[in-house]
């Protein structure tokens, strides 16, 4: 009996140990950087300003981050100039080194020829944002 509980108990801590392993633990983790692309196609003031937070808090852990403005996203320009937050996130993330590209049709489509937060962009700028980084998040 005694036997069979030993093997037992072993078998289970193994089986413990080896389902701990393939989620990714381990007891001194450490994280490379990575390249994250964040697309924004919202003009709501509280996701916009959580997506550039997290792209201000990836960016305090060392990772590469471009955020691409898509659709209502461009709008970003209008919320800097009206929401607080959102500007001090944006500020934030362009004085770290962050590139924000917004879509060119997307701007021309709201008569806005001439963005201040955002860089004039194209789809082959947002395609080769997905096809460089490692990580791609849609707000």
């Amino acid at each position: 009996m005694k036997k069979t509980f030993l093997i037992l108990t072993i078998s289970l801590s193994l089986f413990a140990l080896n389902i701990y392993a393939q989620c990714g633990g381990t007891a001194t983790k450490t994280t490379n950087p990575t390249s994250i692309g964040i697309v924004i196609y919202s003009n709501d003031i509280e996701t916009v300003w959580n997506a550039i937070r997290f792209a201000n808090f990836s960016k305090n852990q060392g990772d590469t981050v471009v955020i691409f403005l898509l659709g209502k996203g461009v709008e970003l320009d209008n919320l800097v100039k009206s929401d607080k937050n959102i500007k001090e996130q944006a500020d934030a993330f362009l004085e770290s080194g962050g590139i924000i590209l917004g879509c060119g049709t997307c701007l021309q489509s709201r008569n806005n020829n001439d963005p201040k937060v955002c860089k004039l962009s194209s789809m082959k700028d947002l395609y080769d944002l997905v096809r460089k980084s490692k990580i791609v998040i849609t707000f």
